[in-house]
């Protein structure tokens, strides 16, 4: 497996760096999660904890970003409250992401070691949800539509 580093998108940290300090407040708002569009906007959120386990920030910045038109996502970022940095995506969160975005480059790591790697790299041997998807075609020929 080929290691790909990319570029370290610092204006994204820094905007979910200030959403996690200006909204993140009490324990049901712990994170931030920032992404770059591919048309260059910048989406953020928080996430809702409740002790049924809710969304992370990264789950619900995707809604965010298709309520704003913004279905093409190139880079993303988590960042904890109380300046706790960037955290990457938790399992759920990586596969998540790498279904709906497969060349998706998340930020993780701090400090001298943080990095941008692309999503699969979090997810080595992974199952791909849409390689496992009938196309319209098949389907129809094996009588599953």
């Amino acid at each position: 497996m080929t290691k790909q580093t990319h570029d370290v998108d610092h204006e994204l940290i820094e905007a979910a760096t200030h959403i996690a300090r200006t909204r993140c407040r009490g324990d049901n708002h712990t994170m931030a999660a920032a992404a770059r569009a591919r048309d260059g906007r910048i989406v953020t959120a928080v996430n809702a904890y409740h002790f049924t386990g809710g969304p992370c920030a990264e789950l619900v910045l995707l809604g965010a970003a298709a309520a704003q038109g913004a279905y093409e996502l190139d880079t993303i970022v988590a960042v904890g409250d109380r300046d706790r940095g960037v955290v990457p995506p938790c399992g759920r969160c990586r596969q998540v992401l790498l279904d709906y975005f497969p060349s998706l480059r998340v930020i993780v790591g701090g400090g001298e070691r943080l990095r941008t790697v692309a999503i699969a790299e979090l997810l080595p041997e992974s199952y791909v949800w849409a390689e496992h998807q009938l196309d319209a075609e098949e389907a129809e020929r094996l009588g599953t539509s």
